[in-house]
C-alpha cells in the first residue's frame, strides 16, 4: 500500500447512458460452441417428440436441453461434474414449479412463488460463479412452468423427460472430449497470450489488468483440467511465457515484434495443429519466471488433491451467502422486483404473467450501473423480438415440422448474436420463447403479443425500480476486504521472494489473483448507488504496489531445486524444451 496519506473519496453522481449499452461488440470467440451445443441438444428431443406425435411435452425437454447453454468455458474435467450439477439444479427448479402448479391456481401464490425461486436461483449463480446465461435460464424455464397446467401425477414423468433431455445436453458438451481432449485449455491459453501481446503492444493500466486476469483464468483452467498430459505441460510452459512478457517492466526495444511473435503464439495454440514452442527465456528475470511457475503449478495441482482443500471451498460458499454477504442485496432486489413486476401484469389481466418476472430476473447484474444497461438491452430487444415473432408465426403455423425448425434456428440465433451485445441476442430469444407456447395449442396472435410487450415494459421498469431503491452498501465493504487480501497477499509474496521456486510460484499466483478479485470488487462497487465514500485512491496505490511486487519477484531467480515428481514419475520439463 501506499505510505501517503489517502482520502477515500465519495461516489461522482451517477449517469445514465442510452447509446453505449446499445453499441455492437465483437463477437465471442467461441460464440459457435454454445449457438452448436443448444442446437444438437435441442434437435434430438423435439424430433423424437414430433415423431411420437407429443410436441406438447418440449417445453419439460427444453429444460434439460437447455443446460447445454453452461460450462463452454471450462475443461471437460471440470465441465462434467458442472453440467450435471447445472442439470440437477434445472431439474429441482421446474419440480418446485410443477408441484406449486398443480396445487394452486393462485396467481398470487404464483408469482410469489416465481420470484422466490428467481432470487434462490440468482444468489446460487452468483455465489458458484457458473458464468453466462446465469440463472437467467433456470428463471425462464421454473417461471414459465408455474403457470402451466398440471396435475400432481404428471410432474413425475414431466421431471424424467427433463433429466432425459438433461442428460443428452451432457452427453453434447463432454463429448468433443473424445476428440479434443485439451479444447478448452488451448482457448484459454490462447487468450492469456493475446492479451499478453496487447499489454506489450500498447502498456498501461488497462492492458495490465487484462492481461493479468487472463493469465490467471488460464492458470485455473489448467489446474482444474485434471491429470498433467503432455499437451498440458506444453500450454503450461505457454502461460508461463506470457505471464513473463506481461510482468517485467520493461518488454525491450522491439516492442512490435515480441507482441506479434505473442499474436502468433495464440493463434497456433488456439488452432489445431500441435501446440506451439514459446522461445527461449531470455537472460534476466523471464528464465526465473517461467521456470517456477513450471515448479508452482505441479505444486498447486498437488495441494487441489487435499480433501481439507474442497472443504475449505463449500466452507466459502457457504460464507458468500450467508449474513453480511454482498451477493445477499442483489437476490433480494430479484425478489422484490420480480414479485413487483409480477402483481402488476397479473392486476392489469395478463393471465400468464411469468415473461414479467422472467423480464425483470433478466435485468439484475453487480451494480445498479450495469442492471440499467441490462434494462434497455432487454427491452429494446424483447420489442423488437415480438415483431420477429409476428413475422414468423405463419409459417411456424404450417406445420408441426416447422414449428421444431423454427424453434432450433431462434435457439441457434440467440446464442450466435449475444456475445456482440444482449439485445441483439433477445431479439431472437423472444420469439423462441413465444413458439414454445405454440406445442402446446395455438395461441391468438394479438394477445401473445399484447401480452408480451406488456410484461416487457412493466417488468423492466419494475426490476429496475427495485434495483435503484435496494441499496447495496456491502460492494463497498468487499472492497474494503480485497484491499486487506491483498495487501496480506503482497506481504506473503515479497517473503517467498528467496525461497524454493514452487512457493514463490504459488505465492506470486495468490497475490495475481487477489489484485483480480480487487479490481472486480472496486468496478463493481463504483457502480453501485447509495453508498459510502469509496477507496478509489487505496485501491489504486495497492494495484501499483501489487504490480511492483509481481515485478520484483520475478527478477528473483531464488534458489536452484529439483522439479517435483509427478506421480508417474515423471519430472516437469524445462521451459525451454518443445511441446510434445
Amino acid at each position: 500500500m501506499s505510505d501517503a496519506s489517502i482520502r477515500p473519496r465519495h461516489p461522482r453522481p451517477h449517469s445514465l447512458p442510452l447509446v453505449a449499452p446499445l453499441r455492437l461488440g465483437r463477437p465471442s470467440d467461441t460464440w459457435f460452441k454454445p449457438a452448436l451445443s443448444v442446437v444438437a441438444a435441442s434437435a434430438v428431443p423435439q424430433l423424437t417428440l414430433l415423431v411420437l406425435g407429443r410436441l406438447d411435452l418440449v417445453i419439460y425437454t427444453m429444460a434439460g436441453s437447455l443446460c447445454a447453454l453452461y460450462g463452454h468455458g471450462l475443461p471437460y474435467a471440470r465441465r462434467a461434474g458442472t453440467l450435471a450439477g447445472v442439470v440437477l439444479a434445472m431439474t429441482a427448479g421446474l419440480g418446485a414449479a410443477l408441484v406449486t402448479a398443480s396445487l394452486t391456481h393462485s396467481t398470487a401464490v404464483l408469482v410469489a412463488v416465481g420470484a422466490l425461486l428467481a432470487a434462490v436461483q440468482k444468489a446460487g449463480c452468483d455465489a458458484t460463479r457458473i458464468g453466462p446465461p446465469g440463472h437467467v435460464i433456470l428463471t425462464f424455464v421454473s417461471s414459465a412452468a408455474l403457470f402451466a397446467p398440471q396435475r400432481p401425477g404428471q410432474v413425475p414423468a414431466h421431471l424424467a423427460l427433463t433429466l432425459a433431455a438433461g442428460a443428452v445436453a451432457w452427453l453434447v458438451c463432454v463429448g468433443p472430449a473424445l476428440i479434443r481432449r485439451e479444447g478448452p485449455e488451448r482457448r484459454a491459453v490462447a487468450r492469456a497470450l493475446a492479451a499478453a501481446a496487447d499489454r506489450v503492444a500498447d502498456p498501461g493500466p488497462r492492458t495490465h489488468r487484462a492481461a493479468a486476469a487472463a493469465v490467471h483464468a488460464a492458470w485455473q483452467c489448467l489446474l482444474a483440467s485434471g491429470r498433467p498430459t503432455p499437451v498440458r505441460r506444453s500450454l503450461e510452459r505457454l502461460v508461463a511465457h506470457a505471464e513473463a512478457a506481461v510482468t517485467p517492466s520493461d518488454t525491450g526495444p522491439d516492442v512490435e515484434a515480441a507482441a506479434d511473435r505473442l499474436r502468433g503464439l495464440a493463434a497456433l495454440t488456439r488452432g489445431r495443429g500441435p501446440v506451439p514452442v514459446p522461445p527461449p527465456p531470455g537472460p534476466q528475470g523471464a528464465y526465473g519466471t517461467e521456470h517456477a511457475e513450471l515448479y508452482g503449478i505441479e505444486a498447486e495441482r498437488a495441494a487441489l488433491r487435499d480433501p481439507g482443500r474442497r472443504r475449505a471451498a463449500r466452507r466459502a460458499l457457504l460464507r458468500s451467502l450467508g449474513p453480511g454477504s454482498p451477493l445477499l442485496p442483489v437476490a433480494v432486489r430479484t425478489l422484490i422486483g420480480c414479485a413487483l413486476a409480477g402483481c402488476l401484469c397479473a392486476a392489469l389481466g395478463v393471465g400468464r404473467p411469468y415473461w414479467a418476472i422472467v423480464t425483470a430476473a433478466s435485468l439484475y447484474q453487480a451494480n445498479v450501473t450495469l442492471t440499467w444497461n441490462r434494462t434497455l438491452q432487454r427491452t429494446l430487444g424483447n420489442l423488437l423480438g415480438v415483431l420477429v415473432f409476428a413475422a414468423v408465426l405463419p409459417l411456424s403455423r404450417t406445420a408441426p415440422l416447422a414449428l421444431v425448425l423454427c424453434c432450433i434456428f431462434f435457439g441457434f440465433a440467440a446464442e450466435a448474436l449475444i456475445t456482440r451485445n444482449y439485445w441483439l441476442g433477445s431479439v431472437a430469444v423472444t420469439p423462441m420463447a413465444l413458439l414454445v407456447l405454440e406445442f402446446g395449442a395455438p395461441h391468438p396472435a394479438g394477445e401473445l403479443i399484447g401480452d408480451r410487450v406488456l410484461d416487457t415494459v412493466l417488468g423492466a421498469l419494475a426490476g429496475f425500480l427495485a434495483a435503484a431503491l435496494v441499496t447495496n452498501r456491502r460492494a463497498a465493504g468487499r472492497v474494503e476486504r480485497a484491499l486487506e487480501a491483498t495487501a496480506k497477499a503482497r506481504t506473503e509474496a515479497e517473503r517467498a521472494a528467496g525461497r524454493h521456486p514452487a512457493e514463490r510460484a504459488r505465492a506470486r499466483r495468490a497475490l495475481t489473483a487477489s489484485l483480480v478479485e480487487l479490481r472486480e470488487a472496486a468496478d463493481t462497487a463504483a457502480g453501485e448507488w447509495w453508498q459510502r465514500a469509496l477507496p478509489e485512491q487505496e485501491v489504486l496505490a495497492a494495484e501499483q504496489a501489487g504490480h511492483r511486487t509481481l515485478t520484483a519477484t520475478a527478477q528473483r531467480p531464488g534458489p536452484a531445486a529439483r522439479a517435483p515428481e509427478t506421480r508417474r514419475g515423471t519430472t516437469v520439463p524445462a521451459p525451454s524444451i518443445g511441446a510434445e
